[in-house]
């Protein structure tokens, strides 16, 4: 076979049609503006040769080894770089979030009930309207809205909106009459109600307490949650992502990622956390870890929610918040509780990831770690805390010593950075989204976004962890810009650090020998262009195991 019929230009169709039909083959991509980490080290290569789902050789200025049988294609000096990984995100809530009315980003509680009203107006066929994305930290009330804005628009129809973080969600009173919610209603344990001057449950309702109106919403199938899934991971994949750690999954939702799996439907990778407090969830870690044949599906590990969301006030502080006095937050679980669930998940060999946002609930989660690591020996879990978001700074050194991973959100710190000071004040904000004090103690941090509460787009955390800026470059200097990363420092988190968070080090994360095929190619060199303009980055191609599974030119 002559070497030069098999040469492939950038031409996407023609190389995506390869993809799919040649995955037997060698395939050499040749002319590469190429990208890798390598122990936290920034490394260059300007082609790369895998086989199957596997990698064969890079080659850095060396002329290429080329066999009459080889699939040769020229990436056109295309900058590639490894397949970027979000250590945590909700792969069912973001695509619901496609298939919602999205509030992100409205300016006003009037302008989240008319972008409702539209989206209703689009769906007439629910029989409740949800949403997600509201933060009225955003708006110039600052106050939290109420039932009786949606119930000029929806008197009949049940509405139910949850906060951009997650952590609240706002509801009419169509909702509460199905859900049986009255003045009488009593908010269960980390829960609370927000109520008016008269007493009457006002509309929204904070952490455990929305269970109270989410329990009358009709669930979802196993069926119908296959479809959801497929839909975000295929929108997941055209962000960059070729691996998300999807943190919290009930048991009928796992049943349809395996059959997804099954089925060798799984366009990208997911590192799966059992949610405790599953109606299942005591035989599932009976069961022990799971990982799916294709390497494409992984439950090892537990995700156990410790306290709120600093938006909503939820989270635990040790002592009072700066802007609320008399108020510390919630605590989700008593310690009794909290501890029994990681005891089981640790004695069943499962990694232990907690969800801790405020100073109170970090050093409980890290005490809590101390004292079960020791008892059941399983340093080598490499057991997470997600998020660490406000940290004491006696605390931050303890993450090295435990063998513990700072699961952390970069975009958090720029959306927060209009709210955080003021909820936990100048001398608490020093250990808070604290991401140079943690890596000089010798900490990992494993990146992510938290979708859908941030944009799932891996090169808006990139960029506001090198600037600690938004998108309209703000502030001038940055937000405590003491604490940005490098370059090298940001994407190690997204790749290397984040397969080391999921015990996949050995498989993805970098471009090696022997690693997996996993890789992206992008419209710029975010290595070298201004770093203000990292967010704007585009993917061009999405590869997982050496196949194609996003080409921009399809869409």
């Amino acid at each position: 076979m002559n070497v030069m019929k098999n040469m492939q230009k950038w031409i996407y169709p023609a190389l995506f049609a390869l993809s799919c039909n040649a995955h037997a083959q060698t395939t050499l991509i040749k002319n590469v503006n190429g990208y890798s980490i390598n122990n936290g080290q920034l490394s260059t290569f300007d082609a790369i040769e895998f086989k199957d789902d596997k990698i064969t050789r890079l080659y850095n200025k060396q002329q290429p080894s080329i066999s009459s049988d080889m699939r040769i294609i020229d990436a056109d000096g295309k900058t590639m770089l490894p397949g970027l990984i979000d250590a945590h995100g909700h792969v069912l809530g973001w695509g619901l979030n496609l298939m919602r009315t999205n509030l992100r980003g409205s300016l006003s509680e009037a302008e989240a009930v008319e972008r409702t009203r539209q989206f209703r107006q689009q769906n007439p066929e629910l029989t409740w309207v949800q949403g997600r994305g509201w933060n009225q930290v955003l708006w110039q009330s600052k106050t939290f809205p109420t039932a009786t804005t949606l119930d000029e628009h929806f008197p009949d129809t049940p509405v139910w909106l949850r906060r951009v973080d997650g952590h609240a969600g706002w509801a009419n009173s169509a909702a509460m009459k199905l859900a049986g919610i009255n003045k009488d209603s009593k908010a269960p344990a980390g829960g609370e109600i927000i109520r008016n001057e008269a007493g009457e449950p006002s509309g929204v309702f904070i952490d455990n307490a929305m269970s109270l109106i989410s329990q009358a919403i009709p669930p979802l199938s196993i069926t119908e949650q296959e479809a959801v899934l497929k839909t975000a991971m295929t929108d997941l994949a055209s962000l960059g992502l070729t691996s998300v750690h999807d943190a919290g999954v009930g048991s009928n939702t796992i049943i349809a990622y395996k059959n997804l799996a099954n089925k060798d439907e799984m366009p990208i990778r997911v590192y799966g956390m059992v949610a405790a407090g599953d109606s299942q969830f005591n035989k599932l870690m009976a069961k022990g870890p799971y990982q799916h044949q294709s390497q494409k599906l992984d439950f090892s590990s537990v995700k156990i929610s410790a306290d709120g969301a600093l938006g909503s006030r939820g989270a635990a502080l040790i002592e009072d918040y700066s802007d609320l006095h008399g108020h510390k937050g919630l605590l989700l679980h008593s310690n009794k509780q909290l501890k029994s669930y990681m005891l089981t998940a640790m004695q069943a060999g499962f990694q232990v990831n907690t969800h801790a946002i405020g100073d109170h609930a970090n050093k409980l989660v890290l005490d809590s770690y101390e004292a079960l690591i020791k008892q059941t020996n399983t340093k080598a879990l490499r057991h997470r805390v997600e998020h660490a978001q406000i940290l004491r700074l006696d605390d931050i050194p303890r993450f090295a010593k435990l063998g513990v991973v700072a699961s952390m959100q970069a975009t958090h710190a720029t959306s927060d950075k209009n709210m955080a000071e003021d909820r936990v004040g100048a001398d608490r904000i020093k250990g808070a989204y604290a991401w140079q004090k943690l890596l000089n103690a010798n900490a990992v941090i494993a990146a992510g976004s938290d979708f859908p509460v941030e944009s799932a787009n891996p090169f808006y955390g990139l960029h506001a962890s090198v600037t600690r800026q938004d998108h309209d470059n703000q502030p001038d200097e940055g937000w405590y810009t003491d604490e940005s990363m490098t370059i090298a420092q940001a994407l190690t988190s997204f790749t290397t650090a984040a397969a080391f968070s999921a015990h996949q080090e050995h498989q993805i994360g970098s471009l090696a020998k022997g690693m997996k095929a996993d890789f992206i190619f992008i419209d710029r060199d975010i290595v070298k262009t201004d770093a203000s303009q990292i967010w704007q980055a585009k993917v061009l191609q999405t590869w997982v195991d050496g196949q194609v599974v996003f080409n921009i030119e399809d869409k």
